[in-house]
């Protein structure tokens, strides 16, 4: 597929997709999100990808929707087509570990695009916030529920009723982001991150994920009982066998991802 707003490239076992859109701060237009949700679906199905990597540019991740494309818009219209639902959410549904890299700024969409990912690497110039209030609406692709569950309510409250943004030192301090590196490091971070992830036992990444993702859908007892029962059942896993006789043998494993 020829692509006019991302960039999409493989390297050693990671597929990279990278927002492309410089004249508009990488918007979220509908041919934006159509590609990327394309680009992850063949991701998805490439078994030579183990891990991808999600980035936009020096100045923004990406600084929201596509305003223009919706100002028009009434509530019949977006009630109707479901309006940033499908492929808006192709990123929360992939199976494979998700990364995004985000230097400048991530608002609106592109915060939520990047808080629909498994993890956020920073760089020290980003920005992170919910400005939709300033439009006179709220958040519509996860911004109230998925910054509260990440930041918690006094800060997600601040963020979406003030439409604010926060730097990156304070969202790795309040858990937005796992961490913060120079912007001329960001990308060789990201790739040496998902260089690990790509190392690993592929079976076990996937059910590991799943394991983590069940904490925000459950109670803590039903959660803890997922993690042991998928921790059980990693042992008919002929790399659970590897992996410690490895260990024991005091050598590299080599996986088989069976």
């Amino acid at each position: 597929m020829a692509y006019e707003n991302i960039i999409v490239e493989k390297r050693n076992g990671i597929g990279i997709i990278t927002l492309d859109r410089p004249k508009a701060l990488n918007a979220l237009c509908a041919a934006l999100i159509a590609e990327m949700e394309q680009a992850l679906t063949d991701f998805e199905a490439d078994d030579a990808v183990r891990c991808i990597v999600l980035t936009g540019s020096e100045r923004a991740f990406a600084a929201g929707a596509d305003i223009k494309e919706m100002k028009d818009k009434d509530y019949a219209e977006v009630l109707n087509e479901d309006f940033i639902t499908g492929d808006w959410e192709a990123v929360s549904h992939c199976r494979k570990p998700t990364i995004a890299a985000v230097a400048g700024f991530a608002l609106g969409g592109g915060c939520e695009v990047a808080m629909m990912c498994d993890m956020i690497i920073a760089a020290d110039t980003a920005k992170f916030g919910q400005p939709e209030i300033k439009l006179g609406t709220i958040p519509g692709s996860g911004g109230t529920q998925r910054l509260t569950r990440a930041v918690g309510k006094s800060l997600a409250m601040y963020l979406c009723l003030t439409g604010e943004m926060i730097d990156a030192e304070t969202a790795l301090t309040a858990g937005l982001v796992a961490k913060v590196v120079p912007a001329d490091e960001l990308m060789n971070e990201a790739l040496r991150v998902a260089s690990l992830i790509a190392g690993m036992s592929q079976p076990v990444v996937k059910v590991c994920k799943e394991a983590v993702n069940r904490a925000y859908e459950t109670t803590l007892a039903g959660g803890v009982l997922f993690e042991r029962r998928t921790f059980h059942a990693t042992f008919a896993l002929d790399d659970r066998k590897e992996g410690m006789a490895a260990f024991a043998e005091k050598r590299k494993p080599e996986w088989r991802d069976r």
